[in-house]
């Protein structure tokens, strides 16, 4: 039950971290939340491992991996955020939930595995939901281009890589908190890299209407970061994904509440985000 009740405070936070970061970008720039968000996981989460004692005797192998993960997580934040600025929370969170796709698809075409009938009936589902994202998206969204609906699904592509070898490394060393730091650690220095060899039109803008947004983001996204990676240590990603999966549940009902002035939730919004999680969790259950 402890990883089942994690797994659903995970999806909550992660909600929240993609609605608040919605609101603040209406002022500022994907960059610069990603920024706030890997400085505020820098602070919080090496405060945490420094107050519980210092850092842990750890398998190489398991530490080597996280630093992996650091890596593509920071590329994961990137395409997270852009797509949340360029086609809304509600559709970006329900793109982004199709990563245990990924991860069956590489089953099945590098892997030889057999799809169960669950896996094909639910990949119908998320194909289904994602052609209703996008169908009117152009309609509603200002500056809607097709190619940003890849943003979001490549977020999802690294993350439906990246849940295996969590799992694997904590196997390893059960050390949750450590490795959510190393995480951040890591990703800060990839942050670091992009803004000294990749400027860009696209900068840091400091603006007071989205500090506050882009800190309850940081602080969100955090909680999902150790929460996702504690579920994994104490539970089987079998039992995690498909709660953790409806995220994009509460981000649609969040977005409906909190960014009624800056997102428009239609009908084929809500029909395609529960299209794309039924069929996600389908895909989980059978795989």
């Amino acid at each position: 039950m402890r990883a089942q009740i994690l797994a659903l405070l995970t999806s909550i936070f992660y909600a929240t971290t993609l609605v608040s970061a919605r609101r603040g970008l209406r002022y500022s720039t994907p960059i610069t939340v990603t920024s706030i968000s890997v400085v505020t996981q820098n602070v919080l989460l090496w405060s945490g491992v420094f107050l519980t004692g210092g850092i842990p005797q750890v398998a190489p192998t398991a530490l080597w991996l996280f630093v992996l993960v650091g890596v593509t997580q920071f590329a994961v934040r990137m395409f997270s955020y852009t797509g949340v600025n360029k086609i809304g929370a509600s559709r970006s969170s329900a793109l982004q939930s199709v990563s245990p796709i990924v991860s069956t698809l590489i089953a099945i075409l590098f892997l030889h595995e057999q799809p169960h009938v669950g896996v094909l009936v639910g990949t119908v589902l998320v194909v289904g939901g994602i052609a209703l994202l996008s169908g009117r998206a152009k309609r509603h969204i200002a500056g809607f281009r097709w190619w940003h609906l890849l943003l979001p699904l490549a977020a999802a592509s690294l993350t439906g890589t990246n849940q295996p070898i969590r799992r694997y490394a904590l196997s390893l060393s059960s050390e949750p908190l450590f490795f959510a730091a190393v995480m951040g650690g890591v990703s800060l220095l990839c942050l670091g890299l992009y803004l000294a060899f990749f400027p860009s039109n696209e900068r840091l803008v400091w603006r007071r209407a989205a500090l506050w947004p882009f800190l309850v983001t940081g602080l969100a996204e955090t909680m999902a970061i150790l929460l996702i990676i504690t579920a994994l240590s104490v539970g089987t990603v079998s039992v995690i994904a498909p709660i953790a999966t409806t995220y994009p549940l509460w981000a649609m009902i969040g977005a409906a509440i909190f960014l009624r002035d800056a997102e428009k939730i239609t009908v084929f919004t809500v029909i395609g985000t529960l299209s794309v999680v039924a069929g996600t969790v389908a895909v989980i259950l059978n795989s």
